[in-house]
């Protein structure tokens, strides 16, 4: 046998049997679930890849204690979270700082994927839509919700869940021409306010909808998609006429992680064009690689589509972090109180 073939079957052999990645993300059905299908078992069935195994976990917020809890011990290599708390992971340092030697492709990303602190990129775009009940209404427009016929039949996820958050950008944006000034925003909040049966719809407004218990609330696009397929269209989906914020998911390489360059090795694979495709086509998260090559009519049902595009309003998360306290002491002085007695 020569040297070189030699050579390469052990060191596969030896990836076989390196320990595998421990990817933290959510532990929600829907993602748990199609990020394992799409991403991490093609990944796994590569040759000469130590693999991936994923570790569920509830929240965002939830990661952060985690990582928190293990600083001097981390158990796990890579985190999928929240590009505002991946922000406070960054500047606690439990979370590595990316270069492009070690990313290769952070040129193909879009440019609002790229983390302004210089840790982890955004792995996927979601975004902020008002999803209704098909049977009753068909909206376009934010103001919808302000209309006396939807008293008591409005869900909105109130701070510091970040959907009303990003739900005070757009209304700021579309209002007053400024995202980070929304005394305008906070007018038509208090408008919506007395229509409001819930400011925290739990499990979410997707689920209410289909119990009758919501007609309008607000929600995530990737969820939204698959809820509206299911329900076989009683679940719509609207972006409003208004705009709407993205979401960023953001993959990251945890500090003193026991397995760092199989979790390298798995975030190159995770932004590639091929696991962007997988996961944008299955379940209706946007791609952040702009080289992937989505099929048109996914494409449609994200940020990405040549419809939607144009409507997404770039914010600054980090100062979204900044302003976060002030809004949310805002919306429960100006706003919860207001609702629906």
């Amino acid at each position: 046998m020569r040297p070189s073939i030699a050579a390469a079957l052990l060191l596969a052999a030896s990836a076989a049997h390196a320990d595998p990645a421990r990817v933290m993300a959510y532990s929600d059905g829907p993602f748990q679930d199609n990020y394992t299908a799409a991403v991490l078992a093609p990944y796994n069935a590569r040759p000469g890849t130590s693999g991936a195994e994923f570790a569920p976990s509830m929240s965002s917020a939830t990661m952060l204690g985690q990582l928190r809890t293990q600083k001097t011990d981390p158990q796990t290599d890579v985190v999928i979270m929240d590009t505002t708390t991946a922000a406070i992971a960054c500047a606690e340092g439990l979370i590595e700082h990316i270069t492009p030697d070690m990313l290769p492709m952070l040129p193909d990303l879009d440019p609002q994927a790229l983390d302004t602190n210089g840790c982890g990129p955004g792995v996927t775009f979601d975004h902020l839509i008002i999803a209704y009940d098909t049977k009753a209404v068909t909206p376009t427009s934010l103001m919808a919700l302000q209309d006396p016929r939807w008293k008591g039949r409005i869900g909105l996820g109130a701070p510091p869940n970040i959907q009303g958050l990003a739900l005070t950008a757009i209304l700021a944006h579309a209002q007053g021409g400024d995202w980070t000034k929304p005394d305008q925003a906070f007018t038509t909040l208090r408008a919506i306010a007395p229509n409001v049966q819930t400011f925290d719809p739990q499990p979410d407004s997707y689920t209410l909808i289909l119990n009758d218990t919501l007609t309008l609330g607000t929600g995530w696009n990737a969820r939204a998609q698959l809820f509206a397929d299911r329900s076989q269209g009683r679940v719509g989906v609207m972006l409003p006429s208004e705009g709407t914020v993205r979401q960023i998911n953001t993959i990251n390489l945890v500090r003193g992680g026991p397995h760092r360059d199989a979790g390298l090795a798995f975030m190159r694979y995770a932004l590639s064009p091929d696991a962007q495709k997988a996961f944008t086509e299955r379940m209706f998260y946007a791609p952040t690689n702009l080289r992937a090559e989505i099929r048109p009519d996914i494409a449609a049902r994200t940020s990405v589509g040549p419809d939607n595009k144009p409507r997404v309003i770039p914010i600054d998360w980090n100062e979204m972090v900044r302003l976060r306290d002030t809004w949310a002491q805002r919306w429960r002085r100006e706003v919860i109180t207001a609702g629906a007695r």
